[in-house]
This record gives structure tokens, sequence and C-alpha cells, in this order.
């Protein structure tokens, strides 16, 4: 059989698969479900075009990784066709556990980040394909000797975040979340075990993090996209409730076992069965249950179900600082009078909570600029821009959301 495929990808155009190993990691059904989970949520409710997947990111920061690699190679760098082979699997993979709907159902279906979910999957794969696997799953987990490869996986500055960027900027039409990856992918280099960037790529440095930080604020945190969300999570959660209470409530057979119970990663880790669930869950079990729910005789799920379907999502307010106590109490009165809720219906109809944004959260993970000299800073001591420093801060916003025909007014804080 022929495993030397291409696809065609809208971003960077021809992508090839450059190994036997690498197709048929592609073609095996975890890896096939991510075709069947939107990359970015809920967000096509704002940008209509936001209908990538997770399947696609991975292809692109594949084939972004394999430029990288050509690129440290050109500059010296040693790195055999195993750790290439080994590092395209791992950004590949790093994706493959995601919850349907990305971020917006991370924590509701299970206690599990999709990180720990990505190493759980791929340490089967591992197991089950053999190859350069077992190395890239040392790459991803950061076991492996060779530091900088974790880096270019995970970090401030890695591959993973180069390609959403360009991607989703690219399907939601908001140009000013472009940059330069190819540029940056060129500057990239290697000292002391650490991924620095050439200080003449400083300002495509500058320019991603300004970037980031607007496609945060503009896109993935956009006031529509996050009432989506917590709707969405307020019909799950609803449904998970309903179920303890021994109320009937239909869905998929692997969707119902995660409606039943909230598992850990010990669960996971200690039953096969849980992963092998999980592994077939996706968006369209949960748009399938949510369509059913329009008729269920619980009035908070169905109704829930018919707002989001649609599409009359909450009223949303953002604020500086935290509403008060009082404040929120009162707007629950208001919202279970004039819908007559029960008192345990009230918080799926009146959300409140925060949302943050760090473009630059450097910690132990610094995006390193390599002068001509030898010396190596940190980008916000070696930019001559204020804004690059006040991006390393933690940006919070309070949010309180309510349905839109409620006459209800939150007080300005």
């Amino acid at each position: 059989m022929n495993k030397r495929k291409v696809f065609n990808d809208p971003v960077y155009g021809f992508i090839n698969i450059p190994s036997e190993l690498i197709f048929d990691i592609i073609e095996h059904p975890y890896v096939q479900r991510l075709r069947r989970i939107r990359q970015m949520g809920l967000a096509h409710l704002v940008y209509p075009g936001a209908l990538h997947t997770r399947f696609n990111h991975a292809l692109g920061a594949m084939h972004l990784m394999q430029n990288t690699v050509d690129s440290l190679r050109n500059k010296g760098q040693d790195i055999s066709n195993d750790e290439c082979e080994a590092l395209l699997i791992a950004i590949l993979l790093h994706d493959v556990g995601h919850a349907p709907f990305s971020h917006a159902l991370e924590y509701t279906l299970l206690d599990v980040s999709h990180e720990e979910m990505s190493r759980l999957i791929m340490k089967r794969l591992a197991q089950e394909l053999g190859g350069n696997l077992p190395l890239a799953y040392q790459i991803f987990t950061n076991q492996y000797e060779r530091k900088f490869f974790h880096q270019l996986v995970s970090s401030q500055l890695d591959i993973d975040r180069l390609d959403y960027l360009k991607r989703d900027c690219f399907y939601t039409g908001v140009s000013e979340g472009e940059i330069g990856a190819d540029r940056i992918i060129k500057m990239l280099d290697v000292r002391n075990d650490e991924i620095v960037v050439e200080e003449k790529g400083i300002y495509s440095i500058e320019n991603f993090l300004h970037a980031r930080r607007l496609m945060y604020w503009q896109v993935y945190l956009h006031k529509a996209s996050v009432s989506a969300e917590k709707m969405m999570v307020a019909i799950i959660q609803r449904a998970q409730h309903l179920i303890a209470t021994g109320v009937e409530v239909s869905a998929s057979p692997c969707l119902s076992l995660f409606l039943k119970q909230l598992l850990s990663l010990s669960d996971i880790e200690q039953n096969e069965k849980y992963l092998e669930h999980y592994t077939e869950l996706d968006d369209i079990d949960i748009w399938y249950a949510i369509k059913n729910w329009q008729q269920h005789p619980d009035r908070a799920l169905s109704t829930l179900s018919q707002m989001l379907l649609q599409r009359k999502l909450f009223r949303i307010r953002l604020y500086n600082q935290p509403l008060p106590t009082e404040t929120i109490s009162r707007l629950q009165q208001q919202v279970q009078q004039e819908m007559q809720l029960n008192q345990d219906e009230v918080d799926y109809f009146l959300y409140y909570g925060e949302v943050s944004n760090a473009a630059y959260a450097a910690g132990d993970q610094k995006i390193n600029i390599l002068t001509k000299e030898g010396k190596i800073f940190d980008v916000v001591e070696a930019s001559d821009l204020p804004y690059v420093k006040a991006m390393s801060r933690i940006v919070k916003k309070y949010y309180v959301c309510w349905p839109k025909n409620l006459a209800l007014q939150a007080e300005a804080v």
C-alpha cells in the first residue's frame, strides 16, 4: 500500500506524510476522531468560517515542525532521523486528547486535562504501533535528554502556537492575528539545550506576542463565544444533575458514561474501557444529544438546548472588577422571579465568573533572545517596546450573563 500521501492544506499548501509510521498514526481511529472535533469550539457562532478541526491543526503543526527541524539542521544542529520522526509524532498527537468542542467542555465531562488525556492516548498508541512512538512519548512528557525538543512541542514559543494562531486567523478572517511563522522558524536556534531566537528575529516575536493578545480578546475570549460556551456547559451540567437524581436523559453510549460520573485520572488509568469510550466521543455526540434534549420534560434542559441551537445566546457583560456578592444575589432573584424558576434551576440561567489573558506568562519557560555577541536575554529585557513588558502581566475580566429576553441590569462596578 502506498503510504506516501499528500494533504492539500488551505494555509500551507501541500503537506507530505514523511513516513509509513506517521501514515499509520494518522489513519488510526484515535486521530481520525479529531476530524469530528472543532478546533475553536463554538467560535463559529461568532465567526462563521471558524469550522476547522483539530485534525487540520495537527497536520499543520506537523508541517511546521518538519520545517523547524530542517532549519535547525541547516544551522548545524544534529537531529537524527529517529528524533525527527519522534518530534513530528509528538506534535501530531499533542492535542489528540481534547474533549468535544476542544476547550469548551474541558473539565466538564471528566476531571482530567486534555494534556493528560493526550499522554494516555499516546502511551496506548506507543504500545500498539511501536516504532518511534515511545521516543515521541518521552519528548511529549519532557523525559527525553534533549530538553529543547519538548520546548518545540510545548512552551511559550512552540510549534503548536505558531500553527493555531496562523490557522485561526485564516479561518476567522481576523487579520490582526497574522504572524510571520516562517520567519520565526528561520530565526530559531539552540543554545545550552534551549531554544533561542536570533536577535534579528525579535520584531517577529514582538508581533507574535501582540497578535496572540489580540486573538485572545477579539476571538478566543469574544463575549459571544464565552456566552455560548457557558450555555453548553450549563446544558451538560443540567443533564448530569438530572441523571444523578434518577431522571432519564437519553444520549449515545459513550456520552452517557461521562454524564453518569465525573471520572478522575486514576479512574481512567485503572480501567481501560474508560479510555476506549473517551476516544469514541466527539462533537456529534453532543449535538445529537442537545437536539434530542429540546423535547426533554425538564424545563431547564429543554429551554437551554433550544436557545443554543437557535443561537439565542445569553447576554453577557464584562467588568474590570468582580461584581459584589449582593449584586449577584439580586440578579439571581430577578432571574428566578421573571422565569418562575425553582431554586435548583437558577444557576443554569445566570452565570458569572472570570476570564484571563496572558500573552506572555513566562515563568520557567522564557522566550530567549540570542544577541550577536552570544548573550541570552528574556524577550522582555531585549525588547525596547514598553507594551511587551505589559503583555507579561495577566489581565483578568469578570463576566455575568443571563437570557437576553430578561430585563436585568447588572450595575457597573
